[in-house]
């Protein structure tokens, strides 16, 4: 066996045994290979993958004396978009067993090697692993241009004519077909994949296009059918505290969250996710516990989320611990600068020094500031995380300054524009810290954004599709509630359907308004009680993210 292009790749070598890394650089060497980087850590990994390219990855999965995993690393970048698909990423280890097989097979790994190995061994691998990379270049090639559709259709080709990697293909297209809004294709796709035996990976990937689809308990079954057969599954127990999210079960999804954790300890993201989860659930000591983990695992990370500084501030203000909140200001304030022109991480600082001056008794500066912050919340780029963040702070704000007509006015007009769901809705009174006056605010926002819908609804069914758009347009230019701007698309869309035209002239005006008010004001929910909302899917095979997605989460 050859491979020709040997000679050009970039390999990383990922092994805290000196001898043995020596050894794998010199293999691959002897292999050929042009250039070879040899670290010790799966932290250093993390850092290097997410700077650098490499065509080839060896990494150990066990580290002895740490907490870090090499099959938790590898999922996390894998899952998390930080690997190049055309990388060739292959795991070493003292000892396999059969679910760890499996495992391996389920998390795209390119192949597991149980050290020391072979020369002759790693070849076969390692070319093999770089023979299927080739074989499906176009596939490959179409998905880092950006072409779904044409790459959907060379892998659906693949797969419905049962050629090498047909498998890998299937799943592919499983994967696109969600990306490109038809669950329904998707689900039949994954269920075919998932066979008689009901394959795991399959099964997930059937449940995430009932969640898709909005079929919440069929998804749930699909969910709890995976870890009934495979209780240690991290990705199922990420799907199943989303579907508890999306049903604001808030306690079953930390609880579900919290069991991801135990599987993968060293798992970054899913730190975050159970520490901001368990803040606004008003669990401070688990949320303490899991953010400082993911500060501890990487605050360089590419994967590390600022609301984590944040969030550790207001708890060491709640527990009135002045050393601890200095230290999370001046963290955030340095992870700032990698990011200058960052609004959110300006916010999300200003936000901690108004926790700063007021723990230090500057209690006119913290106002000062903490009315600057809440002057904003009609702007455009204000959005979920920015509502939750001055809905603690308020809510931590002397008692004197609370529950008047200033910081009533500021909370309805968070809700006019949030309150788009019951899990939002929950999630701004957590934030809140859950107090009488501010709940029944919200609520009472939420029941008015209820009302003007039914009203609206009322008006199209008795045949006046104009009023109705009209109606809702008047509520959306002060408060851009997406639920009622998509409302409006919505109703336009079912006019124009029972017309039999593809758009009615009349009513063209008010939805290319409603686009607009959409696009400039309603930005996507990247946090729901901290869980990122990003498009990312656990247990999904790796998609190129475009730019816009990853943009909120690097701190745009």
């Amino acid at each position: 066996m050859r491979d020709r292009d040997i000679h050009k790749a970039r390999a990383l070598v990922v092994e805290p045994q000196a001898t043995m890394r020596n050894v794998l650089s010199a293999q691959l060497r002897d292999l050929g290979v042009g250039h070879i980087t040899a670290i010790k850590s799966a932290s250093e990994a993390r850092m290097l993958l997410e700077q650098e390219a490499f065509d080839i990855v060896l990494c150990s999965r066990e580290f002895e004396g740490s907490h870090e995993s090499g099959q938790d690393l590898f999922d996390e970048l894998w899952r998390e978009n930080q690997l190049s698909l055309s990388t060739v990423f292959i795991m070493l280890c003292d000892k396999v067993a059969y679910h760890q097989v499996v495992e391996a097979a389920e998390s795209a790994l390119d192949g597991m090697i149980v050290r020391p190995c072979s020369a002759t061994q790693l070849q076969a691998r390692l070319f093999e692993a770089r023979k299927r990379k080739r074989e499906l270049e176009p596939v490959l090639q179409a998905l880092d241009g950006g072409q779904d559709e044409q790459a959907l259709a060379l892998a659906m080709r693949r797969w419905v004519s049962q050629q090498p990697y047909g498998a890998w293909c299937g799943r592919l297209a499983g994967e696109l077909l969600l990306r490109l809004g038809r669950p329904a294709d998707a689900l039949k796709v994954f269920e075919t994949l998932a066979g008689a035996a009901g394959v795991p990976w399959a099964l997930l990937g059937a449940a995430r296009a009932q969640l898709a689809a909005g079929h919440l308990p069929q998804a749930q079954a699909l969910v709890q059918r995976v870890l009934a057969a495979e209780p240690g599954y991290a990705d199922a127990h990420d799907i199943d505290g989303r579907l508890f999210i999306e049903q604001s079960q808030f306690d079953r999804a930390l609880q579900a969250y919290q069991r991801a954790v135990e599987v993968t300890p060293s798992c970054l993201l899913r730190n975050q996710h159970v520490g901001a989860l368990a803040f606004y659930q008003g669990q401070a000591r688990v949320a303490a516990k899991h953010l400082s983990a993911a500060v501890s695992l990487g605050v360089q990370s590419k994967l590390f989320d600022a609301l984590t500084l944040a969030l550790l501030a207001l708890l060491h203000a709640d527990a009135k611990d002045l050393p601890g909140l200095r230290g999370a200001a001046g963290q955030l304030a340095q992870y700032r600068q990698r990011f200058s022109g960052s609004l959110r991480l300006m916010r999300l600082e200003q936000g901690v020094q108004v926790l700063l001056r007021s723990a230090e008794g500057k209690t006119d500066e913290s106002l000062e500031l903490l009315r600057h912050l809440s002057a904003s919340a009609g702007d455009d780029a204000f959005d979920l995380e920015a509502a939750n963040l001055l809905l603690g702070l308020w809510a931590r704000a002397p008692e004197g300054t609370r529950l008047g007509a200033e910081h009533e006015a500021l909370v309805r007009r968070i809700g006019l524009r949030f309150c788009t769901s019951r899990a939002i809705s929950e999630v701004l009174m957590g934030a809140a810290r859950r107090d009488a006056t501010v709940v029944e605010w919200l609520q009472a926002s939420q029941q008015s954004t209820g009302a003007v819908a039914e009203r609206a609804m009322a008006r199209f069914v008795a045949g006046d599709a104009p009023a109705a758009l009209a109606l809702l347009l008047d509520r959306v230019r002060e408060h851009p509630n997406a639920k009622l701007i998509e409302q409006v698309l919505a109703l336009g869309q079912r006019a124009a359907r029972a017309a039999g035209v593809p758009a009615l002239p009349e009513l063209q005006p008010a939805l290319d308004e409603a686009r607009q008010l959409h696009a400039r004001s309603c930005r996507a929910a990247n946090h729901i009680a901290g869980i990122q909302r990003s498009g990312r899917s656990p247990g999904g095979l790796q998609l190129r993210v475009r730019k816009q997605e990853t943009a909120h989460a690097a701190g745009a």
